[in-house]
C-alpha cells in the first residue's frame, strides 16, 4: 500500500473522505479484494499504523483485514485518506 513519491495522490479534505466513506456503502457488489483495500486505507487514515497483533490462524476474516491494514503501514494519514477516496472513485466508476 505504500505510495511512491512520483504517484502521490492529491490531498483530500476530511469532508471528502467522509463523503467517500458514505458513498461506497451503496456498492455492496464490491469484491472481497476491493473491500479489503478500502478497509486497509480506512484504518490507516483513521488510526495510523497497525497497532494490534495478527489474529489467530482460525480467524480468517480477521487475518485478511489485519493483512490489508498492515500493507498500508508507513503511509501518512493524509495520503491514506487520498488513496481511500481514489479507490472509492474507481469502484463508483466500475459499478455505476
Amino acid at each position: 500500500c505504500r505510495i511512491p513519491p512520483k504517484t502521490r495522490s492529491t490531498m483530500v479534505s476530511k469532508e471528502e473522505f467522509d463523503k467517500a466513506a458514505e458513498e461506497v456503502k451503496a456498492y455492496a457488489q464490491c469484491t472481497n479484494d476491493e473491500q479489503l483495500e478500502l478497509y486497509g486505507w480506512f484504518k490507516q487514515a483513521n488510526v495510523g499504523d497497525i497497532n494490534t497483533a495478527r489474529p489467530g490462524m482460525l480467524d480468517f476474516k480477521g487475518k485478511a483485514k489485519w493483512d490489508a491494514w498492515e500493507k498500508c503501514k508507513g503511509t501518512s494519514k493524509e495520503d491514506a485518506m487520498a488513496k481511500y477516496v481514489e479507490v472509492v472513485e474507481k469502484i463508483k466508476a466500475k459499478y455505476a
